[in-house]
């Protein structure tokens, strides 16, 4: 994707000009999906969204959005926003139709989080960690969000959000320790 290409349509449609949506959608579209791919890629096998599918309802849950269209960051950041808002919902979703109880212990380690397959009843949780972290600090929250929802790497990350590589590496060790805390913790 051609970075000032898009960046000059996000300006223009940021102004109102409508025409410069479609070639934002036309340019952005390849990065949301491979976003979309690997945020996919770390659910579980039989997940029922499919890359397009989870793209397409990033879209409709970015419509009209106050300044999505302020720059790059600004996009791609609510963007990885979207993507985990979609992924738990669909979550929420799937674990009211299996009625499965919340009772079930859940160990959360590095290994599971990073791997991907989550259960239900943890993805909820995840989010609701991720939550609280949002309350103490809503950057490390992001990188979490950008990290683990959207599969985004600490470079991307630290482009996204304009800090160094250093300050992503340390937001997300603190993030870590904090929803392992939170997950598999006392919870306070």
């Amino acid at each position: 994707m051609c970075k000032s290409a898009l960046l000059e349509a996000l300006q223009r449609a940021e102004k109102g000009d409508v025409a410069a949506v479609d070639v934002v959608i036309e340019l952005a579209y390849p990065e949301l999906k491979r976003l979309a791919r690997r945020a996919l890629a770390m659910e579980r096998m039989n997940h029922t969204l499919r890359p397009t599918a989870l793209v397409n309802e990033v879209w409709l849950k970015l419509n009209g959005e106050h300044g999505m269209y302020e720059s790059r960051t600004r996009f791609f950041g609510l963007a990885a926003r979207a993507i985990r808002q979609i992924l738990v919902d669909h979550a929420r979703k799937r674990l009211t139709v299996k009625r499965i109880g919340w009772s079930t212990h859940i160990v959360l380690d590095e290994e599971v989080l990073l791997s991907g397959g989550l259960p239900l009843p943890l993805m909820l949780a995840l989010d609701q960690a991720i939550d609280k972290l949002a309350d103490v600090d809503p950057r490390k929250a992001r990188v979490v969000e950008m990290r683990f929802f959207a599969g985004m790497e600490d470079e991307e990350i630290a482009h996204v959000l304009a800090v160094s590589e250093r300050t992503v590496k340390r937001d997300w060790v603190f993030a870590r320790a904090f929803l392992f805390g939170m997950v598999y913790g006392d919870g306070a």
